[in-house]
């Protein structure tokens, strides 16, 4: 029997999602995917089906929509015609923290919506968006599965070596710990390698993760053993507006010698930093390669340069590499990017091939490169519908 699966995937003033038609977790189709974006500012609601076709596109005021509810006001009406006016018969969410309970995706109920919610300040940026659309749908329709699946379950496996941070033991009892993120993403490239890499997919993988946030993790045999973020996604590499790797002395330096508050502090680090900072432009990579300024030039070399030393570090714990995979919006969209970091990791024995790099791959390595490198698009949608349909299968035979 044929179900539909709703995965929504809420931010700061948009919510992206997508409509499954699914027999099973390993027979899923898309029906429709899209956005409510500009949600507060200029609302529009888009959305293709999955030959590419445009369902809707529909604009709204601020005031009509200016909210998290107002979005899913507005496109639960159109999901439901696209599967003849029915509810779904669950909803999988994208939930960056699970923090130390949570290693697995999970049914919600009222007593796991309150310990989500108590990790927030683990995740400023992403953590009560992700919940809204959890609230919003509990509201309208408190009969409706909800699963959340999160973003640091598929690095909960680390050897502990890899997992703890030199800090007393109570810390670490008390959740403070490396968890790595974008999980959902890497679980996806890890299971789509023995189809499209088939001669690396049971070897030692660098997965690269870029987008306006970043970040890198070591597979082995399609395993996470090591990631460059930790107990927060402000961590590794530098982001559109993130950091990435900081001196804590420089946190200190600024509350005590700046006089900044924690809260000053915190926004700071998530919303001016990283290639926003360091330009002074943009946070928008594209912005950056289309501009001929120093400051843009420098944002670009120190994202590839931080790149080059933890390709280091994650091949140091695999103890070697086999392959190399981009994913995200700058890693599948950004060619130049892609080529100024493996030029950087030749002693690694890349060697890329320009102009399937310039294509888009999936391989942009040479036949002759020690290291093979692709292209792999992720869809974290899809591996949240896969999860959604298996929690709810548990649940139902228990």
């Amino acid at each position: 029997m044929t179900a539909s699966v709703l995965v929504i995937n809420a931010g700061s003033s948009s919510v992206k999602f997508q409509l499954f038609a699914a027999a099973s977790p390993d027979r899923i189709e898309l029906i429709t995917k899209g956005q409510m974006d500009g949600i507060g500012t200029r609302p529009r609601l888009q959305a293709k089906n999955a030959e590419g076709r445009v369902l809707v596109d529909q604009k709204w005021s601020a005031n009509e929509v200016g909210s998290i509810q107002g979005a899913l006001d507005r496109s639960i009406p159109f999901l439901r015609e696209q599967v003849g006016g029915k509810l779904p018969a669950a909803v999988g969410h994208r939930v960056v923290h699970g923090g130390p309970d949570y290693d697995a995706p999970v049914l919600v109920d009222d007593a796991v919506l309150k310990r989500l919610e108590e990790l927030a300040p683990l995740a400023p940026l992403h953590q009560h968006n992700n919940l809204a659309p959890i609230k919003a749908v509990q509201r309208k329709h408190p009969e409706l599965p909800q699963v959340a699946c999160f973003d640091t379950a598929f690095h909960r496996g680390h050897p502990p070596v890899a997992d703890r941070y030199a800090l007393p033991e109570q810390l670490y009892r008390d959740g403070v710990r490396r968890y790595g993120f974008h999980g959902l993403s890497y679980e996806y490239i890890a299971s789509s390698l023995p189809t499209v890499a088939p001669e690396i997919a049971g070897g030692r993988v660098l997965v690269a993760h870029l987008g306006s946030g970043a970040s890198m993790c070591a597979l082995v045999a399609g395993k996470s053993i090591e990631s460059t973020m930790g107990f927060t996604a402000l961590d590794g590499l530098p982001m559109g507006t993130r950091p990435g790797q900081l001196d804590p002395g420089v946190v200190l330096y600024l509350l005590a010698e700046k006089r900044m508050s924690a809260d000053a502090v915190q926004d700071l680090l998530y919303r001016e930093c990283g290639l926003k900072g360091l330009s002074g432009i943009s946070n928008d990579v594209r912005d950056l390669l289309s501009n001929p300024s120093p400051r843009a030039k420098l944002a670009l070399s120190y994202f590839a340069y931080r790149i080059q030393l933890s390709a280091g570090m994650l091949a140091a714990a695999m103890g070697g590499l086999d392959g190399i995979v981009f994913t995200a919006g700058i890693g599948e969209n950004a060619p130049p990017i892609r080529e100024s970091v493996l030029r950087r990791l030749e002693w690694l024995g890349v060697e890329i091939d320009p102009a399937s790099n310039a294509q888009g791959g999936p391989c942009i390595s040479t036949r002759n490169s020690r290291v093979r490198c692709y292209v792999i698009p992720t869809n974290e949608e899809l591996m949240i519908a896969r999860h959604t349909l298996r929690v709810l299968q548990e649940h139902r035979t228990s």
